[in-house]
């Protein structure tokens, strides 16, 4: 191993795990030299690029490549909005014909991304997704594998619902407001928020997308508001969501009456989760994420691995957070 990719691997780490115990996502394996003269083109197609969460992956990503600007370099696209996956199948058509050697995307939408992500593969190219996995049954059907490097959403959001939970009683209702519901993510996290109100007995009387974004999110948490008076705590899918949720509580005047719990701990939640605006969400490292996504892909094309030979899952951490507890 030569200087530099040991220095790239320390850090990796170091971006990935500050503050948590240590962990390795390429635990025994040695890291292939780069070959003389070499020097890779990686991809990084995000979405919703103004978003406190796209920003802070695309930060820690420009960061990374500068410390190893002679082994890759870096193109960085994403869209305007979440729901905008017309613009992202280009975006990742553009780095195909670009040439690249590794793409790493966080789809819009787990199942039509799959075909894009397809053509991608055939021509060559290692596809690694960060954020939110490909559909799995469309992946089957598109005959390819595509690794996803990420936490385990189902978990995450469980752990916030199980906090929650514990300022509930049996027979309680929640609502829960989730991402864009074709979305892997957000469909684990529902399923997580679920498992934690089920095992409270807790009963969930709404179910509804918001998009993952502040605006929706504010206007699906006042129907659910207006439709079920008794309800008692909105689970959220992210934090944009929670935020918009907390407006319209208070513009129900319902205030200090309704519990809401997000996911992702982007800043902007901080001063809602201080004073008790906010129960609780979940840090999923966002930059964490993108390093890990790059750094596997860069694996994989300097040792010039094969897609469908890769690890399907790299898990990355979680934490959660509450006024207490950062």
């Amino acid at each position: 191993m030569t200087q530099n990719m040991r220095r790239r691997v320390l850090l990796a780490g170091a971006l990935a795990v500050a503050g948590l115990p240590a962990v390795s996502i390429f635990a025994d394996k040695a890291r292939a030299e780069t070959l003389p003269g070499t020097k890779q083109k990686i991809a990084l197609v995000l979405k919703a690029m103004s978003d406190p969460f796209t920003v802070a992956m695309v930060n820690a990503a420009r960061n990374y490549q500068q410390h190893f600007a002679s082994q890759f370099s870096l193109t960085i696209r994403g869209t305007v909005k979440e729901t905008d996956t017309a613009a992202q199948i280009r975006m990742v058509e553009e780095m195909i014909k670009a040439k690249m050697n590794a793409i790493v995307l966080a789809p819009t939408d787990s199942k039509a991304l799959t075909a894009v992500v397809a053509r991608g593969i055939k021509a060559g190219i290692i596809v690694i997704t960060i954020d939110n996995p490909l559909d799995d049954a469309a992946q089957a059907a598109a005959g390819i594998s595509v690794p996803f490097v990420g936490p385990n959403n189902r978990n995450g959001a469980k752990q916030v619902g199980e906090y929650l939970a514990a300022r509930l009683k049996p027979g309680d209702e929640v609502g829960i407001i989730e991402g864009i519901a074709v979305s892997s993510n957000s469909q684990q996290r529902t399923a997580g928020s679920r498992d934690a109100m089920e095992a409270a007995s807790v009963k969930v009387v709404a179910v509804e997308p918001g998009d993952w974004d502040y605006g929706k999110g504010r206007d699906v948490a006042a129907k659910m508001l207006n439709d079920y008076p008794q309800i008692r705590a909105l689970l959220c899918g992210n934090d944009n969501m929670a935020m918009g949720a907390v407006d319209a509580i208070r513009d129900a005047g319902r205030s200090g009456g309704v519990y809401v719990t997000g996911y992702n701990a982007i800043d902007a939640i901080k001063p809602l989760l201080a004073d008790g605006r906010v129960l609780a969400t979940m840090n999923q490292f966002a930059d964490r994420q993108a390093v890990f996504g790059i750094d596997f892909a860069l694996k994989a094309v300097t040792e010039r691995r094969k897609q469908r030979d890769l690890s399907k899952l790299i898990e990355t951490p979680l934490q959660l957070v509450t006024a207490t507890k950062r």
